[in-house]
């Protein structure tokens, strides 16, 4: 403890430096000037997760750079100003956002007194998320929430209503859904759509579903080139939520948004089929590494077995969307492999071809896009027609080797790979774009309900079947 205590310290030491204040102090100054010239000011909320700050390592044109942080006082809002600070000093494109801090036990009603911005920012512990979202909204703010935005299935109902509150008072509701920027993501989408390629998406079967998507994450990271220290809280699924509520939020997002683009779907379109769970095991020394904590605090008693915390951030459904059978599945790792990362695999099955993404060591770990089990077409033949399909696409210089007699894989240049970090830019982005518009697509918002139904369900079911 003595250790963190220093890491603490020192924390403090450099926040000092920044010109931030001390607890129920409100620091930095505005300039007035940019009033004019913005029409968006943004509020972060108890930043506790990275997230938050990778929304501000970019700049944009219609944003204030005056950004009114409001948090309890603890290591984890100094990180997020750090980050900041890291961004703003960067020595290529550096970035020019000026913290105003506000720290103390009411900073959530400090927040929604002071109304300083009209989007809020929520990325950090999800046990509450759900009432930061709804007061909120009643409180006239617009919301950019980080996944998930609810962890069980109590919160449902509160959700629903808050966007409809959302609705009434013109306001937007949305969250970040950073992988529908992948590249190898929108073009898996973009193919799926190419009868001439794909041919038809198939229903599948609860044993072989026709769409398969699996993540597998990592506790140990780097994020913007420096080692990830995770809050303890972390570590509770009472907190963060498990792992069948919180990756699987992209997978369902992304079956949705590939599957049945820019439909509108309902709770009553799914059909839950299997859901199960199961921990990860991370001992006091892993644990030591990725939160500076010699010991595991009182609330995480309740799950350590044998001196060992289990860790339920693994999970697996299966269900049926408009009677396509879908599977998805999220499995954290401490650390991933030399030279490796968080991994994404999916596979859309079509009558005419399987579009695969893997992202494995016969990968170097760089999500591909591969065309495999070609039917009913002479490989020569489905090529050309393969390449018209490319062609179309709002994409240069793409292309296609093949690996055998019936798969070929796609080649994507290096200026169309975006990091995932570099995503929260570009949701950010289309986000500000909707708000100056003055509301979503008509399919965002049922989409997001329905996608927040499934994997609350799949909570619940995971959890009565053990």
């Amino acid at each position: 403890m003595k250790k963190l205590s220093l890491i603490i310290l020192l924390f403090a030491l450099v926040l000092f430096s920044c010109g931030t204040g001390n607890s129920k102090q409100q620091t930095g100054k505005s300039d007035g000037s940019m009033e004019s010239k913005t029409q968006v000011k943004l509020l972060t909320v108890d930043p506790g997760h990275f997230h938050a700050a990778l929304v501000q390592k970019t700049m944009y044109d219609q944003v204030s750079t005056d950004v009114h942080l409001y948090a309890p006082e603890g290591p984890d809002y100094i990180q997020h100003l750090n980050r900041i600070k890291a961004y703003n000093s960067r020595p290529v494109n550096p970035t020019s956002w000026n913290e105003i801090v506000y720290t103390g036990n009411d900073f959530f009603e400090k927040m929604l007194q002071e109304k300083a911005g009209n989007v809020v920012v929520l990325s950090g512990n999800n046990r509450i998320k759900a009432e930061y979202i709804t007061k909120s909204i009643n409180a006239g703010i617009n919301v950019l929430a980080d996944k998930p935005m609810i962890i069980s299935p109590e919160d449902f109902p509160a959700l629903e209503a808050a966007f409809a509150g959302a609705k009434k008072s013109g306001l937007l509701l949305y969250d970040i859904m950073t992988e529908r920027f992948e590249v190898n993501s929108i073009l898996q989408k973009m193919l799926s759509q190419k009868a001439e390629v794909f041919g038809t998406l198939m229903t599948g079967t609860r044993e072989e579903p026709a769409v398969t998507k699996v993540s597998v994450h990592h506790f140990s990271k780097l994020v913007s080139g420096t080692p990830l220290i995770r809050p303890a809280w972390f570590f509770d699924v009472q907190q963060q939520g498990e792992g069948i509520v919180d990756v699987t939020t992209h997978l369902v997002d992304l079956i949705q948004w590939a599957c049945f683009p820019e439909q509108i779907l309902s709770t009553g379109d799914v059909s839950m089929v299997s859901a199960k769970r199961w921990p990860t095991m991370i001992s006091k020394d892993e644990f030591k590494g990725v939160t500076g904590l010699d010991s595991f605090p009182d609330y995480l008693q309740k799950d350590v077995k044998n001196g060992t915390l289990n860790v339920f951030s693994n999970g697996e459904m299966v269900y049926k969307l408009k009677g396509v059978f879908a599977k998805v599945s999220v499995e954290w790792k401490y650390s991933a492999p030399p030279g490796g990362g968080d991994t994404h695999y999916s596979v859309m099955h079509g009558t005419r071809c399987d579009l695969v993404i893997k992202q494995g060591p016969d990968e170097n770990y760089v999500p591909t896009l591969y065309v495999e089990n070609v039917k009913g077409i002479a490989m020569n033949d489905f090529n050309v027609k393969l390449k018209e399909a490319l062609s179309s696409f709002p994409y240069d210089s793409l292309g296609s080797v093949a690996i055998n007699q019936n798969s070929l894989k796609l080649s994507v240049p290096v200026k169309y790979r975006v990091s995932h970090e570099e995503h929260f830019g570009q949701v950010t982005a289309k986000f500000l774009e909707y708000l100056k518009a003055g509301n979503l697509p008509e399919w965002e918002v049922p989409n997001m309900i329905t996608k927040y139904f499934i994997t609350t369900s799949a909570l619940k079911m995971a959890k009565e079947k053990q």
